[in-house]
């Protein structure tokens, strides 16, 4: 048997476990936070489900779908309606056909991982943050936040945001050349920063579309969407709106509080929609993604240390801020992993 830590249990971290499902590779996974799939991330309130990070899983090719399909039909949920544009000024237009399957589940986008976990036997360790990461000869060991230790381990895959990895990077013994070349070229991945807002209305909203994304990326709001478009999501005669600020706004407001920020929010949602209804939600919630999108790729270097057992995944590596994109690329590091293991003298 050969061991892999893999950091992180989003969907690239998710992608990589399911990758070993038939191998004999023993992987522990360590999370952060309380449960799995990262920025692909569901909510529960006041009687609503909501995914308040990653909206959906897009469906760029056959192979998502398939992959998605085999997960089990049971509850998936394939938003029907259409997601239109708007531009700077707030005027909207008919969809431009993008993303025709949009999937989630009835529970939540966290379906996701759940779904690719529970058919691995990977040991998912969540509530645990990783502080240092440690080369010993040939094999690796992990110590978390409350100075335990993890390992050793015949390879480590690092899947958190760019900026997260380079900071474990700066935190990693292991004398060897290459690791400051890894440092220099995960770090400079370029990252945008958005702030989600929920906010629920006691009423329906009549609306041919499902979401609104602003095109020419110069409005203060980035993306809204209407979370009651997916089943079991938001109880009959009720609204909510995940509305995901722009860039530039969640920056320089990332850090204002919730009960001072919601009521500009609310009002740039009404003037958008052209409705003064929208200006007083009756509850409402958020949730701050600083390392929401990777606005680029990183090099080829990132494979340089595969010969020593460290590897990397995610959207940040595949060069694209999609769910489907992190997931199909922890599978292919998974895969390079596996080979790597099968192929090495412990």
């Amino acid at each position: 048997m050969t061991s892999l830590c893999v950091v992180g249990a989003g969907a690239a971290g998710a992608g990589a476990a399911y990758a070993l499902r038939n191998t004999d590779v023993e992987a522990t996974v360590l999370e952060k936070s309380r449960g799995v799939c990262g920025r692909a991330a569901t909510r529960r309130r006041h009687g609503c489900r909501y995914d308040h990070g990653a909206n959906y899983v897009k469906d760029p090719d056959e192979r998502t779908t398939r992959l998605i399909r085999e997960l089990g039909d049971d509850g998936l949920v394939d938003v029907e309606e259409p997601v239109w544009t708007f531009d700077r000024r707030g005027r909207i237009t008919e969809g431009d056909d993008r993303d025709d399957h949009k999937f989630t589940w009835t529970e939540g986008l966290t379906q996701l991982a759940k779904r690719l976990f529970a058919r691995t036997d990977a040991d998912v360790r969540t509530a645990t943050r990783v502080a240092a990461l440690d080369r010993e000869g040939d094999r690796w060991s992990v110590t978390d936040t409350d100075g335990d230790g993890h390992g050793p381990f015949d390879a480590l895959l690092l899947t958190p945001p760019a900026p997260q990895t380079a900071a474990l990077l700066t935190d990693t013994r292991w004398d060897d050349a290459r690791l400051p070349r890894l440092r220099e070229a995960v770090g400079s991945v370029p990252y945008r920063t958005i702030r989600s807002y929920l906010l629920h209305y006691p009423f329906e909203i009549d609306r041919p579309w499902y979401a609104l994304v602003n095109v020419d990326r110069e409005h203060d709001v980035g993306w809204l969407s209407r979370e009651e478009c997916k089943p079991s999501h938001v109880p009959d005669g009720e609204s909510l709106l995940v509305v995901q600020m722009s860039p530039a706004w969640s920056t320089a407001h990332y850090d204002d509080p919730l009960d001072e920020s919601v009521g500009t929010v609310a009002e740039t949602v009404a003037t958008l929609l052209d409705d003064p209804s929208f200006a007083e939600p009756d509850w409402y919630d958020d949730q701050g993604w600083r390392y929401a999108l990777p606005d680029d790729g990183v090099s080829d270097v990132v494979h340089e240390a595969e010969d020593a057992g460290l590897f990397f995944a995610g959207d940040w590596v595949a060069g694209e801020g999609r769910v489907h994109a992190a997931l199909w690329n922890g599978i292919e590091q998974g895969e390079r992993v596996g080979e790597h293991l099968a192929t090495s003298v412990f």
